[in-house]
């Protein structure tokens, strides 16, 4: 099975909350970037938004354009969405992916045959327009996209 990206456009769903950490991650995505911080004092890559290095605790956090570079780390194929306005789309996967700077990051696979994850394989972003919000969600990389596509 795949689930294509743009099947994701005509979802109303509730968008993610948007904090004050969180707004240039979300500005970004909307304008097809993916941002992320990264720590002046100890150079430590940051994923999710927040206020201070988990690594050193500074307050330094720059953003960052990110490589949109990614490795399979973890998914899951959800059957049961847990939010009815997801359950359309039932299945999907959901996956946990190492971006290449580092942090991993919560994110939905697109247009790639279940069938054929792997754990580490390559994967690259795609922005999705889904409601009112640009999610950043990932698929093979280009390199590897004709063995997971269709």
């Amino acid at each position: 099975m795949i689930r294509m990206a743009h099947e994701f456009e005509a979802l109303t769903v509730p968008g993610p909350t948007v904090t004050e950490e969180s707004r240039p991650f979300w500005e970004a995505a909307a304008g097809g970037k993916l941002m992320i911080q990264q720590c002046e004092q100890c150079d430590r890559w940051v994923f999710y938004p927040r206020s201070h290095c988990p690594g050193c605790w500074s307050d330094r956090l720059a953003w960052r354009e990110a490589s949109g570079m990614a490795k399979l780390k973890s998914y899951s194929v959800v059957h049961r969405a847990g939010h009815p306005a997801w359950q359309s789309l039932a299945p999907y996967a959901l996956a946990l992916v190492q971006l290449d700077e580092g942090p991993s990051m919560l994110t939905t696979l697109v247009d790639m045959r279940f069938e054929a994850l792997e754990i580490g394989m390559p994967l690259q972003v795609r922005y999705v327009r889904v409601g009112e919000f640009t999610l950043p969600m990932f698929t093979a990389a280009q390199a590897y996209a004709a063995l997971f596509i269709a």
